[in-house]
């Protein structure tokens, strides 16, 4: 039977999970080998994309798999897709087309049913694992901006990055704009007003470039977490 590998790495770090595109190809053809599978093509996809729509290395596998009616293999069900829908589809396709998925880390071959089941299991706990990770991740983010520290490269209008480097100081001219598009949005105005606005008051941006609706709902945005 014709298998068909893939691999992929995060564009934010080659090393993400510890797992090497070479170690990924390294693994996908040993299993192949031991498995008595023919390894035709190892499809590689080094970007981040989230959703599984938008990785064409893996609708390019998916493609091919599907037309063989062989074997999917991959090194991880992380490496395969990132939510439990996007998943679930994927098996749904390849069950369709008569093929199968093979996931080296977890043991998983969908050819049996103990196979399908399992990796519907894990599918679900992977996705738990990485909302739990999302959750404490917005959760320091919130404990940063509540205690007036730096969180990202860009200083939020309405501060000033205090002489220790860390902490942030109010910034009494953006303050005084910050209250203004508070007020005139909880009067009902839209973002686009509002950027109107502060464009017609001469009030410069934080980078000072030109006012824009998407703009100020960010920064609104920002401050209602603050408050939250």
């Amino acid at each position: 039977m014709q298998a068909f590998g893939y691999a992929r790495v995060s564009t934010v770090g080659q090393g993400e999970d510890g797992v090497s595109l070479e170690n990924q190809r390294e693994r996908i053809a040993a299993w192949c080998v031991a498995s008595g599978l023919t390894l035709e093509r190892v499809f590689v996809e080094t970007m981040s994309g989230s959703r599984a729509a938008n990785r064409p290395e893996l609708q390019g596998a998916l493609s091919t798999v599907c037309r063989a009616k062989g074997v999917l293999v991959v090194y991880s069900l992380s490496r395969l897709a990132r939510s439990v829908r996007d998943t679930l589809d994927i098996a749904d396709r390849l069950e369709r087309a008569g093929a199968n998925l093979s996931s080296l880390t977890e043991r998983i071959d969908t050819s049996s049913a103990m196979g399908k089941m399992v990796f519907r299991l894990l599918s679900t706990l992977n996705e738990f694992e990485r909302d739990q990770i999302a959750e404490r991740t917005e959760s320091a983010m919130a404990h940063l901006r509540r205690t007036g520290r730096r969180i990202s490269g860009r200083l939020p209008f309405g501060y000033d990055l205090d002489r220790d480097g860390q902490c942030l100081v109010p910034n009494g001219r953006e303050q005084a704009a910050l209250a203004l598009m508070t007020g005139l949005r909880e009067s009902g105005q839209s973002f686009g007003q509002i950027a109107a606005k502060l464009a017609a008051d001469g009030i410069p941006s934080k980078e000072g470039r030109s006012w824009h609706p998407a703009t100020v709902r960010q920064i609104l945005g920002r401050q209602q977490k603050l408050a939250a």
